[in-house]
């Protein structure tokens, strides 16, 4: 064994598929990268933390509407998603910039990204955690798939500039015996 610098222990931790975070601040919609997010509690009430900072336009907005959306792209996205994290919601317009089209959401403000596999609207939940590390609990309160969309193998940041693309999937669901209620076939 090696010692890893605890800098770097993060990178082996990936929590999920990179994500875009759509929000809108009086009609002006916005998009932001953010890979630091974690499943909280799954059922029929869903809730994700997640962490963005407190520099980001997106933090901003979504404190001050408490909702946005969390859309799932696919790798055919990827330099897209890259280009949406190097620039500012203040002087882009993230959607035209990038091609991407805002479709209204059911529930609320924040626009659903139409490209995207998967479109999640949530409101916060609990912002206790933000103060001290930038931690915000979101809720889902309305959840999209689009099952017509080819390309579905989702991108994942490696820490440190590169992405792992979602490969071959095995499958283990005749062994997950305690799990069975989560198994679906």
């Amino acid at each position: 064994m090696k010692e890893l610098p605890l800098s770097k222990a993060y990178q082996f931790i990936e929590p999920g598929p990179v994500v875009l975070v759509a929000t809108s601040d009086h009609g002006q919609p916005n998009l932001m990268a953010m890979s630091y997010h974690m499943v909280i509690a799954d059922g029929d009430k869903p809730l994700i933390g997640c962490m963005l900072g407190p520099w980001d336009q997106s933090f901003k907005t979504l404190l001050s509407t408490g909702e946005c959306v969390l859309a799932v792209p696919t790798v055919d996205l990827a330099s897209k998603v890259v280009g949406i994290g190097n620039c500012s919601g203040t002087d882009t317009d993230k959607f035209k910039s990038f091609g991407l089209t805002s479709v209204t959401a059911e529930k609320v403000n924040a626009p659903l990204v139409a490209e995207c596999l998967v479109n999640l609207e949530c409101r916060i939940a609990d912002d206790g955690l933000i103060d001290k590390y930038n931690l915000i609990i979101l809720e889902v309160v309305k959840a999209w798939i689009n099952p017509d969309r080819e390309e579905c193998r989702l991108i994942h940041h490696n820490g440190n500039g590169t992405f792992t693309v979602d490969g071959e999937t095995m499958d283990l669901r005749d062994k997950m015996v305690r799990w069975s209620s989560y198994v679906q076939r």
